[in-house]
């Protein structure tokens, strides 16, 4: 279904990035800037030296109180019992017949109080998901979505950014851990160390009010170390290049934790929500897999193209594709049948009726 013009939503600095020649284009909802110069020069930004992203799209929820925890452990693949305060946890929601409902982050934020941050698509659906079951349980529930801005500001510099703005010492920050600090003059601002790039940095959230103050404070700090901003368009190759799922892409209300390769965040030391299907479908091994695949021979896949065997029997579909800024050949992302996903098995992606040589290699494609 296509969206009208009255459902798509403004970021609050849209005009902000129009001025800087940003081109905008819908996106879950929202109208987002897709690139302001081009996708290869600002992959590469973010890969060499530092580039920000404004990722205001994205939901963010409150849940706090003294049955929190138990709420995110209902319904949550991972276990979230083990993140001290100051800790972040990739995770996912799942729904009656164990597919995903979402793949989210679960900040530890304070004594009984967590800070979950969704995808912009699923905002709606997860946060009835949870209000859902909040209720029974006495926890307390917000949606600080419409209040909140995050900007991203990845790659390997971009601590060099961030630390001339806050005392907190940002370049001793260990991967997946947040902190609540001043920044640019503003007190309790919350930065992590996650992203989606795989290129390090830093996610920064900010009160609408402060965020054009903030942005720009960003902007200029990141000068010296020729920090870019970057649209979707490099968000989409960086994130592929690490092999990280996109919801609606590489993973969905059907497709399994399990047969996301995201077993690791699928802890079955607890009772979730079908972790009891999920353990009979671990204990009678998957049908298919995703896989990350590097083109042998020239062409770019697509979502959606067909990947076959060597006869021309399909084997599986891919998810995301594209070409990789940093290596020059196309990759992509699919699922296969489980006999197909070996590293190293030769495959073949059909590119408008022609059979393309690929073989499956482990993820990262870019190593870090």
């Amino acid at each position: 279904m296509s969206e009208t013009a009255e459902e798509i939503k403004s970021i609050p600095l849209q005009e902000v990035h129009i001025a800087l020649g940003a081109k905008m284009v819908p996106f879950a909802g929202y109208l987002m800037p897709v690139r302001y110069s081009s996708d290869i020069e600002e992959h590469m930004a973010v890969r060499n030296a530092a580039g920000m992203f404004d990722v205001s799209h994205m939901g963010e929820f409150i849940l706090k109180g003294p049955k929190a925890l138990d709420v995110i452990q209902q319904l949550t693949t991972n276990d979230a019992s083990v993140l001290p305060i100051g800790k972040v946890q990739y995770t996912a929601l799942t729904n009656p017949t164990g597919g995903i409902i979402d793949d989210l982050l679960v900040y530890h934020t304070g004594e009984e109080e967590y800070y979950i941050v969704v995808n912009a698509s699923n905002i709606e659906k997860d946060k009835a998901w949870f209000l859902k079951h909040v209720p029974a349980s006495g926890a307390e529930f917000k949606d600080v979505s419409e209040q909140t801005c995050l900007f991203a500001v990845q790659g390997p510099k971009a601590y060099q950014v961030l630390e001339k703005l806050t005392t907190h010492p940002v370049a001793a920050m260990e991967y997946y851990t947040c902190v609540r600090t001043e920044l640019a003059g503003y007190k309790n601002v919350l930065i992590a160390a996650t992203g989606y790039t795989g290129a390090g940095g830093f996610e920064v959230y900010v009160p609408n009010e402060i965020a054009k103050d903030v942005w720009a404070k960003l902007m200029q700090a990141g000068e010296a170390v020729g920090m870019k901003p970057v649209g979707l368009g490099a968000r989409d190759t960086l994130r592929l290049e690490m092999g990280y799922c996109l919801y609606g892409n590489d993973i969905s209300d059907t497709t399994s934790p399990l047969e996301a390769g995201l077993g690791w965040i699928t802890k079955f030391n607890k009772t979730f929500t079908a972790s009891d299907i999920l353990q009979q479908q671990k204990a009678a091994g998957i049908t298919r897999s995703l896989i990350g695949f590097e083109m042998v021979e020239r062409g770019i896949p697509r979502g959606h193209y067909e990947l076959a065997d060597a006869s021309g029997n399909k084997i599986g579909e891919v998810t995301s594709g594209t070409q990789s800024p940093c290596l020059g050949i196309g990759i992509g992302m699919g699922y296969v049948e489980k006999q197909y996903s070996k590293v190293d098995t030769e495959i073949f992606v059909n590119i408008r009726g022609k059979l393309i040589k690929a073989k499956v290699v482990k993820f990262p494609f870019v190593k870090k």
